[in-house]
């Protein structure tokens, strides 16, 4: 989400005559665009604008948007003396008010509707890889989540916008399409005639662009896992199987404390349907380990499930207590260093079950999309259509943006790989 603010944030800065550098010292506008899904991503803004106002130039101004913004309202100003605006996530749109009055401190971090994807311009150029926001906010209220503070309830964008955006982005380079929510399968969106649009309706539009080879979406929620969403795994063959779905938790008692969906035995058929009707499907996940009143016994049960279902890439988090949340006041909170041991056993199951698959896939050829050059400049980046990051050679010919790649050697972290004339 984040990187697709930060993209219309950049068009609509060029059109008032601004281009980018990296330099921050030669910048004359310096925006962070921040998370507050947890502690620590806060607490790096602050570290980062402390650095900041000791090097950028005397008059450059300096902000702050997204969810840190949200989350800190006018409390930023008095931290950060040198802001010149903090504007919340759905309130970036306004930055142009800055820009005619530098002298005056803006602040808005109210909780809007859809305005912004009104007001920001089409970008002129998409990258390879496009992401779309089909929604923002969420409903579901986890006790431990801050989203529905900084970002709000859960708003749906018309269905024709959400196309208009996929065809431009066709049009301008992309060749994937990554749908963004915070609640993105649970997408609905009712037209003046009454006609309900799902997400599974966004894919198949959008999979009729000639352009677009590959569609995705992030991140699930499991019980919005609906049937004809299932089914567009089986009968789209540009959506890519690969799915995050977090669970969170592997046990029962702790999903309902974090008021997530508590039924394993669900979650474990939606990926029964799923790998029915895609054999070739592969799952990922989130955790969050430490949870207030987390057993042992708890913990267990995560291991087991993270064994069980074998997911092939996962984020595994220690548990940070957000303000204006239900677990944040919990009783028994789980001291840090009980959070650290946990964290790396899971990590420890959760890289093995990536290390098995990386290694399944040596011999495999694979339809992969190039990122560009590594580090090196030797070698070109490629993503497989399991998000696996893949290092081939580069040649001596110029390629197309999706290469046909055989696997030839796998750790952990990434493939290795050669392309297939």
């Amino acid at each position: 989400m984040n990187v697709y603010d930060g993209q219309r944030i950049a068009a609509m800065l060029e059109q008032h005559g601004f281009t980018q550098t990296e330099d921050v010292t030669d910048a004359d506008l310096i925006i962070l665009n921040t998370c507050a899904v947890r502690a620590k991503a806060t607490d790096k803004v602050y570290s980062a604008l402390g650095r900041i106002r000791r090097a950028k130039k005397p008059n450059a101004l300096l902000g702050i948007v997204g969810c840190v913004a949200r989350e800190s309202g006018a409390d930023a100003f008095k931290r950060i003396p040198e802001l010149n605006f903090v504007l919340g996530p759905q309130s970036y749109h306004k930055l142009p008010e800055i820009l005619k009055n530098p002298d005056t401190k803006l602040l808005n971090i109210d909780l809007g509707g859809l305005e912004k994807f009104d007001e920001l311009p089409q970008t002129t150029k998409s990258p390879v890889v496009a992401y779309i926001p089909i929604q923002e906010g969420c409903n579901h209220c986890c006790t431990y989540c801050i989203v529905p503070y900084t970002r709000g309830r859960e708003l749906s964008r018309p269905f024709d916008d959400v196309i208009h955006d996929t065809i431009n982005a066709a049009k301008t380079g992309a060749i994937e399409i990554c749908f963004l929510g915070q609640n993105v399968n649970g997408y609905k969106y009712t037209d003046e005639k009454g006609k309900l649009f799902k997400l599974s309706d966004l894919i198949c539009e959008t999979a009729k662009l000639p352009e677009i080879q590959r569609i995705r979406f992030t991140s699930s929620y499991p019980t919005e896992m609906s049937d004809d969403l299932i089914e567009m795994f089986g009968i789209e063959p540009k959506l890519l199987p690969f799915l995050n779905m977090p669970i969170q938790s592997g046990s029962p008692r702790i999903l309902k404390k974090m008021n997530r969906p508590d039924d394993i035995d669900t979650y474990k058929t939606i990926i029964k349907k799923l790998k029915t009707v895609r054999p070739d499907i592969q799952i990922s996940s989130d955790f969050i380990v430490g949870f207030p009143d987390e057993t042992d016994e708890d913990f267990a049960e995560t291991l087991r499930i993270a064994r069980d279902i074998k997911y092939i890439n996962s984020y595994s988090f220690k548990y940070s207590p957000r303000p204006h949340t239900a677990a944040a006041i919990m009783p028994n909170q789980i001291s840090e260093q009980i959070k650290s041991v946990r964290l790396q056993q899971l990590d420890n199951q959760l890289n093995e079950n990536q290390r098995e698959f990386n290694i399944s896939c040596i011999g495999k050829e694979m339809i992969c999309l190039c990122e560009g050059d590594d580090k090196t400049g030797r070698n070109l980046v490629f993503r497989t259509p399991y998000m696996q990051q893949c290092i081939v050679e580069k040649p001596d010919y110029k390629i197309t943006a999706l290469q046909k790649i055989k696997i030839t050697d796998a750790n952990k972290a990434s493939l290795r790989g050669e392309i297939i004339k």
